[in-house]
């Protein structure tokens, strides 16, 4: 089983991971996805958004834009981290699961860049 995080806003990727009020919890067992529900922000900080991701048990979070102080504070906390996506939440999902999140990165994400996979920018991820 697979714990992801979505943030969302009226049925799509939110498009910036720094300012969604909440983000989708979605279980993947056996290539099936199953809602869990929604888990609401209550800080803007980016350490107290990350304890409350662990605390829910995720381990991947899907987003559009991420800033480096919320990107740094995800990660450390052991969340693999796919940024850059955009799109419908439910085909977000299947694509998660069927390794073409691909074809859901932001317009103009072209693909890895350097430094090792950190920074901002556009990244290729695990199931990208």
């Amino acid at each position: 089983m697979t714990k992801l995080a979505i943030p969302h806003w009226q049925g799509r990727v939110s498009p910036v991971f720094d300012v969604a009020g909440r983000v989708l919890l979605v279980e993947v067992t056996g290539g099936v996805a199953v809602h869990c529900g929604d888990l609401v922000f209550g800080s803007e900080f980016a350490q107290d958004r990350s304890r409350l991701l662990c605390s829910a048990g995720v381990e991947v979070l899907l987003c559009g834009a991420i800033s480096w102080p919320f990107e740094l504070a995800v990660t450390s906390a052991g969340i693999v981290l796919i940024s850059q996506i955009c799109g419908n939440l439910d085909a977000v999902v299947s694509a998660y699961i069927s390794g073409r999140l691909g074809h859901f990165r932001m317009p103009g994400c072209r693909g890895h860049r350097g430094g090792g996979g950190r920074g901002g920018g556009c990244r290729r991820r695990p199931n990208s």
